[in-house]
């Protein structure tokens, strides 16, 4: 091995580390992937990065991660932009690289390496939140492994040899949105952020994952018939909604097609709602062109979950909801 290969494994490893013996991979011509249960050696990140075989790192381990990984999988710009502005109103740094298909990483690294997952998830969901993107995946997917995730689950690194000259698996200039010429360059000069900031950011921001911050509403009669729905849609629907109105909307359009609702009739509702809305914070009512996207989005797949997770919905849940898994 030469000293220029030396030198990128180095720093490679100083930054994409997880568990050790273990790491992901997937089939280069179908695209189907698989654990390796094998050392994390120096060749097999010189595999990665000649092209010959991708490596795909498990951040997590037991409850520490040296980086988190946004997941935008999306060809808009706009979602990773405002992630790494609204993180850097925060004082942290967040590098976007192209992913190998069609969306965006995100990364944020951490000194002394790792801090404890949870502070760094609490405060990724955080800016997604405040950005309308709470959907987006989040890797490591888990605040720490036990017996019913040993592993977690691996994001694909960066750098894949074969894929880094069509401009794949690279770190974007976000002014320009054009891969930095000199990637090792750009690499060895990452900014790692200390542990204490997350928990600046925890406390500052009153982050955390209790029930506070739920409100008790009452459905409106006037929409009493609607069978099915859960109580916050029925409240949503009735007094409409000040913050998340494209995760409100995406959300209100799986309940519609959960209980029958067909497409062309939910998508005229949901413009109508939105006529009730009153964005805080100086921001726009959400478009019939971003409803009917939404809408087709949630009618596209047979999304099984409630989001009662979701800080969009999480403010309108009450105790007594039947379906409730948040309470």
């Amino acid at each position: 091995m030469n000293y220029q290969n030396r030198d990128k494994i180095d720093i490679f490893k100083s930054l994409f580390h997880g568990m050790t013996n273990v790491y992901g991979s997937y089939d280069t011509h179908t695209g189907v992937s698989f654990q390796v249960k094998k050392p994390v050696t120096d060749k097999v990140i010189l595999n990665h990065l000649l092209g010959k075989k991708p490596y795909g790192v498990y951040l997590l381990v037991r409850d520490k991660i040296g980086a988190i990984a946004t997941d935008f999988d999306t060809k808009n710009r706009l979602a990773p932009i405002e992630f790494v502005a609204s993180a850097k109103h925060y004082g942290l740094d967040a590098y976007i690289e192209r992913s190998k298909s069609k969306g965006y990483h995100v990364w944020i690294f951490f000194e002394n390496r790792g801090v404890l997952a949870r502070k760094a998830r609490l405060v990724v969901h955080h800016i997604l939140e405040e950005i309308e993107y709470p959907e987006t995946e989040i890797f490591p997917k888990q605040d720490k492994l036990d017996r019913n995730s040993r592993f977690g689950n691996f994001i694909n690194a960066p750098l894949f040899g074969s894929l880094v000259p069509k401009g794949r698996t690279v770190f974007l200039n976000p002014a320009s949105f054009k891969p930095y010429s000199e990637q090792w360059t750009f690499l060895d000069s990452i900014k790692k952020a200390p542990e204490s900031l997350l928990d600046d950011i925890i406390e500052l921001n009153s982050i955390t994952t209790t029930k506070d911050n739920c409100k008790t509403h009452t459905p409106s009669p006037a929409l009493s018939n609607c069978y099915g729905l859960p109580p916050c849609a029925l409240t949503m629907l009735s007094e409409g909604v000040e913050k998340y109105q494209r995760v409100s909307c995406f959300r209100l359009a799986v309940h519609f097609k959960r209980i029958g609702i067909p497409y062309e009739l939910a998508e005229i509702i949901l413009k109508w709602w939105s006529q009730k809305n009153k964005p805080v914070n100086g921001k726009r009512r959400i478009t019939d062109w971003e409803i009917t996207q939404q809408t087709k989005y949630a009618f596209k797949r047979n999304y099984q979950g409630y989001g009662c997770q979701t800080e969009a919905l999480r403010a309108y849940c009450v105790p007594t909801c039947r379906i409730n898994t948040y309470y």
